[in-house]
């Protein structure tokens, strides 16, 4: 998120609010005002519970804003910059709930509006904009996490329909989702497909995930597949291979990388806002050189990815946008954002352990960012690969 200037805090050091439409800067607020009203007050509880707070999900229909850049179909139709600004500010507010969100707005609504006929675009995208109906997206699987391409899933032509097995897992709002974008390997082909598969289908089972260190209020869930029958029609038109699927990670990863941005300002928000408050042997944190330091390098840190990411959507919005791009910035932020919530946790010693000062939530929460949407490694070999030519990710051997 890029903050207002006039905040006493200043977390848009180089003025970028700018370069911002009023649009862009009207949706940013109204997030923010969302998160700062509704719920930053109240989450802290759900994530030491690892509870859902199924209450928003009305709150996020009155926004209007699921679907964010997604032409027609009632969804808002912003630009990228402002899908990343909302991402951001949700990311601030809450990781869990941006996670939420985004895994419906851009993995599911994303895959339908990208890969979808339309006839499934005008039955499901009106819809899951109102958030009547709630949306998952199904690729990753226990035995093939970056390996993604090497998912087991299968789907059997039968008729009119598709016969469905596999297991899935890390999937988000699935136990409780109205649709699941799933993704098999069609045994015909030997190709990766995408399938909609709706809430009550027979031979669908959910159980969500416990035990998990992060991102404790959303939840994730272990799918299995046995026969399941999905009418032919269910099948996404224009998903017939896995570089159909990377159409939508693709964009997902520009989504993550600002997510990242928005860790990162809260962390920097409270470790200036302790440094102030806070008396050290009789003087104010912030009068300590060391400290100076630690927080000049986290502002740049963070200007650099605010940097990144504004240019990334201006890129995004001119259809100049490339994977490896997508890959580059979220590598990089997830990396800067990561360490400048590390940083912030150290500055704020052993309160910034306890929920009621953030940042322990954040950090916690950064970590399950930096992997998700393809690991720092991944993410660099498909930038090398765009820079040398040279695909250096072993190949499936069972073909893309």
């Amino acid at each position: 998120m890029i903050a207002d200037v006039s905040g006493s805090l200043g977390t848009d050091f180089y003025l970028l609010d700018e370069l911002l439409t009023d649009e862009e800067r009207q949706v940013r607020q109204k997030v923010r005002d969302f998160c700062d009203r509704e719920v930053i007050p109240v989450i802290n509880e759900y994530w030491d519970k690892a509870e859902f707070p199924f209450q928003f999900v009305e709150k996020f229909a009155e926004l209007g804003i699921a679907g964010t850049s997604i032409k027609g179909y009632g969804c808002p139709g912003m630009s990228h910059v402002a899908e990343g600004l909302v991402g951001a500010e949700l990311a601030r507010g809450d990781g869990s709930l941006n996670t939420f969100f985004g895994v419906h707005s851009g993995l599911a609504m994303g895959s339908i509006a990208i890969l979808g006929s339309e006839e499934q675009k005008q039955h499901w995208l009106p819809q899951m904009a109102r958030m009547e109906k709630i949306g998952a997206f199904a690729l990753t699987e226990p035995e093939h996490g970056s390996d993604a391409v090497a998912l087991e899933s299968s789907a059997v032509r039968d008729g009119d329909h598709y016969v469905l097995n596999g297991h899935k897992k890390w999937i988000g709002n699935a136990s409780f989702a109205d649709v699941i974008v799933f993704w098999a390997r069609d045994a015909e082909d030997g190709q990766v497909k995408g399938f909609l598969i709706e809430k009550g289908t027979e031979g669908l089972s959910t159980r969500v995930q416990t035990g998990k260190t992060g991102k404790r209020a959303v939840w994730q869930a272990e799918i299995e597949l046995k026969d399941a029958r999905v009418p032919a029609e269910n099948k996404l038109e224009h998903a017939n291979s896995f570089k159909d699927t990377s159409k939508v990670l693709t964009a997902t990863r520009y989504g993550v990388a600002w997510e990242g941005v928005g860790h990162a300002v809260a962390c920097y928000e409270a470790a200036l806002q302790y440094a102030k408050e806070r008396k050290v042997f009789y003087r104010p944190l912030n009068t300590y050189q060391l400290i100076q330091n630690r927080l000049a390098n986290m502002l740049a840190e963070l200007t650099h990815i605010q940097l990144m990411c504004l240019r990334l959507g201006q890129l995004f919005d001119q259809g100049k946008m490339t994977e490896g791009m997508a890959s580059l910035a979220k590598m990089s932020v997830a990396r800067k954002a990561k360490q400048i919530c590390a940083d912030a946790r150290d500055i704020l010693g052993g309160n910034g352990l306890l929920l009621e000062y953030l940042v322990g939530k954040h950090l916690a929460d950064m970590e399950v960012v930096y992997t998700y949407e393809g690991t720092d490694i991944v993410q660099s070999l498909i930038v090398g690969r765009e820079i040398t030519g040279v695909q250096a990710i072993a190949p499936s051997r069972r073909g893309q």
